[in-house]
């Protein structure tokens, strides 16, 4: 009984995790396969999240590289930024607990599926 309950946390943070590193493509995976998984939909969706951010604060940032410096310092952090959330949504879907993923996580809860 204990193996078998070892094995669906295992499941659950296996999908949780492609959930997070695949970022849309992962979500639409989540979504098909694991709609009903509360704890894969929860990193899901905040991986949702962190790609929508990405794209637009990539956007802007690649509309400000015409500006020399600043604009690649800008684009430099937005790079490291979007960085950081993909890696703390990696750590968290791993862990097997629900956490929220700084900045991006309020917002996820939003999201009714």
């Amino acid at each position: 009984m204990k193996k078998q309950n070892s094995k669906k946390a295992d499941e659950r943070k296996l999908y949780a995790f492609l959930a997070t590193f695949l970022s849309i493509i992962g979500f639409i995976i989540a979504l098909i396969l694991k709609k009903d998984e509360e704890y894969v939909m929860h990193y899901a969706k905040q991986s949702l999240i962190v790609f929508i951010v990405a794209a637009i604060l990539g956007v802007g940032a690649q509309i400000l590289l015409i500006i020399p410096i600043l604009g690649n310092i800008i684009y430099f952090a937005v790079s490291i930024i979007t960085l950081i959330l993909w890696i703390f949504s990696w750590m968290y879907s791993l862990s097997g607990e629900k956490k929220e993923v700084p900045v991006v996580g309020q917002y996820a809860r939003k999201i009714d599926l």
